[in-house]
């Protein structure tokens, strides 16, 4: 496919209006309320992205619904290598030729998975340092801690999604917005809002604003005898009644209200305490002292 010049901006390699909705129509493609597919068609924005992002020359990125390409390209550019994960047939079917026809001296440093995001186990070539993704909306959370989960060698993920998102992973205990996405996204990684991002530069455009968030992993993993697993069923537990108090709300999870008060207080944490006061490491203690209870009964 040729270059388009008529683009707003000098968009290079990258795509612009024109040339996204040109491949669209060339493909049969419409975007779908069901994927989620809203296609960025501002190359300033994808610099800008990449630029957050802190895309290095050594990267290997992943990116989680590539689309037509619109990120994909720009990441190429900056990235030592892009592995694009697409669960559309269509789209993972041109990818590549996109790619080759506006990249090709970068085209071997590409690779295409096509897959759902939430089915993948391993990728090919090294192992991934970044991951930076237009995250489709009705997916965003669940997508993005099942490749932190997998991928414990991504240390820096900058993802777009809808503002009300971003807001939920980067939020702070006490945060009326503080729950389960914020405080998973947080046993990881280090969680900021990093930007948002208007309406009028995907197509089509959404109702709702996007915002950006950046993951930094942490350094050490959490200090904490409990599994991953053991602190999350604490966490889903204290939020599937949010309202009413730890003592009430983890009774389910401990066996009995009673024994959800023990655990709490040998945690150190108030029998009344909201699960939106807590830190992850709180909810880590808390199941700590389950397991550790259960070792004294037995």
């Amino acid at each position: 496919m040729s270059k388009s010049s008529s683009s707003s901006d000098d968009s290079g390699s990258l795509l612009g209006p024109a040339d996204v909705r040109e491949l669209a129509a060339a493909l049969g493609v419409r975007p779908t309320k069901q994927r989620g597919q809203n296609f960025v068609i501002d190359a300033n924005t994808v610099r800008r992205i990449v630029r957050t992002a802190d895309v290095r020359p050594d990267d290997v990125v992943v990116e989680v619904g590539p689309g037509l390409g619109s990120l994909t390209l720009a990441l190429l550019e900056a990235a030592d290598r892009v592995t694009a994960v697409e669960i559309d047939e269509v789209l993972a079917a041109a990818l590549p030729s996109t790619v080759a026809a506006r990249l090709p001296e970068r085209a071997d440093r590409f690779a295409l998975v096509h897959t759902d995001a939430m089915h993948v186990t391993e990728l090919p070539g090294p192992a991934p340092t970044a991951l930076v993704a237009n995250l489709p909306y009705n997916v965003a959370v669940p997508v993005l801690l099942h490749m932190l989960a997998t991928f414990p060698t991504i240390d820096r993920t900058l993802v777009m999604v809808q503002a009300e998102v971003a807001d939920r992973l980067a939020a702070r205990p006490g945060n009326k917005v503080y729950g389960v996405p914020s405080v998973k996204a947080n046993w990881y990684a280090e969680v900021k809002r990093a930007g948002a991002i208007g309406r009028n530069v995907f197509w089509p455009a959404p109702n709702v604003d996007s915002g950006l968030v950046s993951l930094v992993r942490r350094e050490k993993p959490l200090e904490t005898t409990a599994s991953r697993e053991e602190v999350f069923a604490v966490v889903d537990a204290a939020f599937a009644q949010r309202r009413k108090t730890l003592r009430a709300a983890l009774s389910g999870w401990a066996g009995s209200a009673a024994a959800a008060e023990a655990a709490l207080v040998a945690a150190g944490i108030s029998p009344q305490a909201r699960g939106e006061a807590l830190t992850v490491e709180e909810f880590a203690q808390i199941a700590e002292h389950k397991r550790q209870h259960e070792g004294d009964a037995a």
